[in-house]
């Protein structure tokens, strides 16, 4: 596809509106959590398990999409999601119990995992370089933005209507997207004929999964997305029941921290390379961890805590859309199976660690897990530098040696 075909404006909120719309579906009916557990009569325990199948969808979802988009295109595939998600949507409503919210929950994450995975493949058709870096960064805004501003909008949504009016808007919104979607013009140059069936499919991940600097930067999104994670599921019990801060004031603190991560994003362009910004953002990220993770086991001031929190989400808004420019430019022929993986891995860890999270003294494993994570964070980016020279240095050896091979044949058949 040319890139005339679709204005950038257009592809920028298409993409964002897309990549947006799994974390939002998960994270948007949290505050109703407590209202759904009086209305099946269950225990808060079951209720809170329709977010882990939520995100056990989007993260298993991806793997099947992915290659489905890089055989049938963008388009086709996103429609079908957007048809499933409002099927699952409408059994949500009008499931008879808990057991089939909790399986509707589950279709509705394999839906939303459409649009996290097919808008990065589009943005990788269409950029490259500097300006795919600099698409990822307005995009990872918006990504990172959703999770944390869906639970604020919920709970004000929660005043004006019950569970059920969540679920009536995601359906709206659903809707929108179809529409918004219609004009879209394929974006995928060349289909992968090569995949012809769900084995084919899952066969296709093996090159990439081999690839090793594109999994080391999976890896560093996937445990900077860890961190990310665990504050969501955390936060409202150490700001509101630890430290007793009003609903409101929550809403405020979590506001202010999602412009954290979108500060993070804008600065990436100023550094010279997405390599820089990553190591920038990858040290910065584990020194406030550090921080952040001492101030919850000293039980410093709440101030305290906010302010290194926020400047930790400004390092993690850095950190996401650099990692997953250089992952994506290694494996720019498959990104639909590139991205699939990239979010799988992200949505994984976000659901093995949120429950982590609760477990014990809420302040004391939410600093362990930051801790880890943020580590791991750095020891994956300092490690991943000479790793990537190499792939990128062997990459050119070869286009050489392709090329010098071509050269003489057409001597060969010159002189012939």
């Amino acid at each position: 596809m040319k890139k005339g075909k679709n204005s950038r404006l257009y592809i920028l909120v298409l993409v964002g509106m897309l990549s947006a719309f799994g974390p939002f579906v998960t994270d948007f009916y949290l505050p109703a959590l407590p209202a759904l557990g009086e209305y099946f009569r269950t225990s808060a325990s079951l209720v809170q398990m329709s977010l882990t199948f939520s995100m056990i969808g989007l993260a298993a979802g991806q793997l099947f999409i992915g290659p489905l988009s890089d055989r049938y295109g963008r388009k086709k595939p996103l429609l079908v999601s957007l048809a499933l998600f409002f099927i699952s949507t409408v059994g949500c409503l009008f499931a008879p119990g808990i057991g089939g919210f909790l399986f509707f929950r589950l279709l509705q994450g394999i839906a939303g995992a459409g649009g996290v995975v097919i808008s990065k493949a589009i943005a990788a058709d269409l950029y490259e370089g500097r300006e795919l870096a600099r698409f990822f960064s307005m995009l990872s805004a918006v990504q990172g933005l959703a999770p944390i501003f869906a639970p604020v909008l919920g709970g004000l949504l929660l005043g004006v209507t019950d569970w059920r009016g969540i679920f009536v808007l995601l359906l709206v919104i659903c809707l929108v997207l179809v529409v918004f979607l219609l004009r879209f013009r394929e974006s995928m140059k060349q289909a992968d004929a090569s995949i012809t069936g769900v084995k084919s499919a899952l066969l296709s991940y093996l090159p990439i999964l081999r690839n090793a600097p594109f999994m080391q930067y999976s890896l560093i999104q996937s445990f900077a997305m860890g961190v990310m994670f665990t504050y969501i599921s955390a936060s409202p019990f150490i700001f509101q029941t630890h430290y007793g801060v009003s609903a409101l004031n929550y809403s405020l603190c979590f506001g202010i921290n999602a412009f954290g991560i979108m500060a993070g994003s804008f600065l990436v362009v100023r550094f010279k390379s997405p390599a820089h910004a990553l190591r920038a953002g990858s040290g910065g990220f584990f020194l406030l961890s550090m921080a952040a993770g001492a101030a919850l086991l000293l039980d410093f001031p709440i101030a305290c805590v906010e302010s290194f929190l926020f400047l930790l989400l400004v390092c993690l808004g850095m950190i996401l859309p650099t990692s997953t420019t250089l992952a994506l430019e290694l494996e720019r022929r498959n990104s639909g199976n590139a991205s699939a993986v990239l979010g799988f891995l992200s949505f994984l860890f976000g659901g093995v660690l949120s429950p982590i999270a609760g477990m014990g003294d809420m302040l004391h494993s939410t600093a362990v897990i930051i801790w880890i994570c943020s580590a791991a964070t750095l020891l994956l980016t300092l490690k991943c530098h000479p790793v990537h020279k190499h792939h990128l240095e062997r990459q050119a050896v070869r286009s050489n040696s392709s090329h010098a091979s071509a050269e003489a044949f057409r001597k060969g058949k010159g002189e012939a």
